[in-house]
């Protein structure tokens, strides 16, 4: 007998989606690992690679703004398969001859890779509100829990996976092979992803993608300095800083900054442990500001450290494994609170207006960090970090006291 066949409908539409979102994640990360490879080995300064993936993010916060109102009115399955294929579209661009690999095409093929990103991402992220009983906010916690943290700990694993596809295959063999691979998800998936999941009962206006809930308003604000507060001083800042100044190589650099991701995932996974779960209890507005203020410390501590030069490898070292792990539970906890939040008809709508406000504050983070380094340095970037994650702390003082989702 098939074991998938005593499985709950819900249980394996979560397995579709999540297999969906596994297969992309790991084309994502390696894809971006290929991309920083090929134009390191053209000579490109850090900071003009990190400028590639400019039209990846500023095209994620147009997706994620106009990508919830085309969920509510298509359906999630619609959504998540067009981002599984432009993301085969945007893979297929890269297998152009060498001499039309320009830095205007990449980041045209990455501005597709940011869209597909985040129609594959607010689809799967809504789907599990569809899928969970509205009075199981436990078992809620912990299928998002799950989702972000494998997630981020593939995308680790896709860093790997592109290194490792470039030295076997090379830049064509690599791009193509996953190309192929998704392209076969992408098929599965047409076939195998429920048609009417996430349909609005209502067909939502255009201008209904601008959230009218305070709670969500809230903690899209507060989303957007909490990632802005990593990415300040994490995208570009640090990888130039451990190479310049720690004096380590592009794989060490790429290797180490991997497995953070990896561990970072991991974090996320067992986030519902450090908050509550296991005494029964989910999370509010509470532990979203409590656990804000206490990630607050660590850049600070950073900063002090590089602006008295006090064991600054060690102190920048251990900061990120320790910013890392109270980011993460910072992270699942914001994911969980947008899913109990949002609305159950048209839930994309609320997912998508939040994760736009994450991928600006991706954006803002990208650009400063760029910036800041360049002309003040890390302490700078670190120093601005904390002022984000005051700002977030400040505003969750917003976010409902009472049970999450009521």
């Amino acid at each position: 007998m098939n074991p998938l066949a005593n499985l709950s409908p819900a249980i394996r539409q979560y397995m579709v989606v999540t297999g969906n979102y596994w297969a992309f994640t790991l084309t994502d990360g390696a894809l971006r690992m290929l991309v920083v490879l090929y134009f390191h080995g053209l000579g490109y300064s850090p900071l003009q690679i990190a400028m590639l993936f400019l039209f990846y993010e500023i095209f994620g916060v147009v997706t994620n703004l106009v990508g919830g109102w085309l969920g509510a009115r298509l359906g999630l399955n619609r959504t998540m398969n067009i981002g599984l294929f432009m993301q085969v579209v945007a893979l297929s661009m890269l297998l152009v001859p060498a001499s039309f690999l320009t830095v205007p095409w990449v980041m045209g093929a990455q501005a597709l890779s940011g869209i597909a990103k985040d129609l594959n991402k607010m689809s799967a992220k809504s789907s599990i509100k569809l899928l969970v009983p509205s009075d199981a906010q436990g078992q809620l916690y912990k299928w998002v829990a799950l989702l972000t943290g494998s997630k981020n700990a593939l995308k680790g694993v896709g860093f790997f996976l592109g290194g490792a596809l470039l030295s076997l295959f090379g830049f064509k063999g690599a791009i193509l092979g996953m190309a192929v691979t998704l392209a076969l998800v992408w098929i599965a998936s047409l076939i195998t992803l429920k048609k009417d999941l996430g349909k609005a009962k209502n067909k939502p206006k255009f201008g209904d993608i601008f959230s009218k809930s305070a709670a969500v308003n809230y903690l899209s604000a507060a989303r957007l300095f909490l990632f802005g507060a990593r990415d300040v001083w994490f995208v570009v800042a640090l990888p130039v800083f451990l190479a310049s100044t720690f004096g380590w190589d592009h794989w060490y650099v790429g290797g180490f900054l991997a497995l953070w991701i990896i561990a970072y995932g991991i974090v996320q996974g067992f986030a519902p442990r450090f908050t509550g779960k296991t005494s029964g209890k989910v999370p509010d507005g509470r532990q979203a500001l409590g656990w804000a203020l206490g990630l607050g410390v660590i850049p600070a501590a950073i900063a002090l450290a590089l602006t008295f030069d006090w064991q600054i490898e060690f102190a920048v070292i251990a900061g990120l494994f320790a910013f890392g792990a109270i980011f993460a539970i910072n992270s699942s906890l914001h994911s969980y609170l947008i899913v109990s939040y949002a609305g159950k008809d048209g839930v994309s709508l609320d997912v998508g207006f939040y994760y736009m406000a994450n991928a600006m504050g991706r954006l803002i983070g990208t650009l400063l960090s760029g910036w800041l380094y360049q002309d003040y340095g890390l302490a700078v970037c670190l120093w601005v970090s904390t002022g984000f994650i005051a700002l977030t702390a400040l505003i969750s003082v917003g976010l409902p006291r009472n049970k999450a989702g009521e």
